[in-house]
């Protein structure tokens, strides 16, 4: 991994660094996949092109995402690592070291993350799963969300926010609709 370098940007007189962002779908009633981890439902509604995931695939350099998140894309695409050119860690408890697309990392997510947002470049994508969803807003370590509501109640699943007892305000900068989907964007107010 490159050295940390401290890196920001003066910006109408505070100092800003990167933004670590969750970019992400769920149904009408919160679920980010079944229980068995399906994500079919999700297929099934009629979108709009790629439903601006290009557009924000540009914005970020740097992929995080769990352990059961990473084998499950990996499982999907039979091998073929979707964020080829990104930066990308995943989050392990047991550290089986790197592979050629991802370095894993069983470190504490605050001074990690924290060490990434301080060097430079774009923003810092939040893939998931839900667990490490939670992980990060309950350290406050998310400062955008973009989530992208789809047609569907699935009434069980896998939950994208779970129960914390921490309450965080945000603040809605766009809805955007992309035919039977409807995108989200909050900035988190600090």
């Amino acid at each position: 991994m490159a050295t940390f370098k401290v890196a920001f940007l003066l910006l109408g007189g505070k100092w800003m660094s990167r933004k670590v962002v969750l970019f992400i779908a769920t149904s009408l009633d919160g679920y980010i996949a079944t229980n068995d981890e399906s994500l079919d439902w999700l297929f099934q509604v009629e979108g709009e092109g790629d439903n601006g995931y290009s557009k924000f695939y540009e914005t970020v350099d740097t992929i995080l995402m769990g352990r059961r998140t990473f084998d499950w894309v990996m499982n999907q695409v039979n091998g073929q690592f979707p964020y080829e050119g990104k930066e990308s860690f995943v989050f392990s408890r047991k550290q089986p070291g790197n592979n050629q697309h991802v370095t894993f990392v069983a470190e504490d997510i605050v001074p990690f993350t924290n060490k990434l947002k301080a060097q430079p470049g774009k923003s810092i994508w939040l893939v998931g799963g839900g667990d490490l969803i939670h992980s990060f807003l309950k350290e406050g370590l998310v400062d955008e969300l973009t989530i992208t509501l789809a047609p569907v109640l699935l009434g069980a699943g896998i939950p994208l926010f779970k129960e914390y007892e921490l309450e965080q305000k945000l603040e809605l900068k766009r809805i955007k609709r992309f035919n039977q989907f409807v995108e989200l964007h909050y900035i988190v107010k600090r």
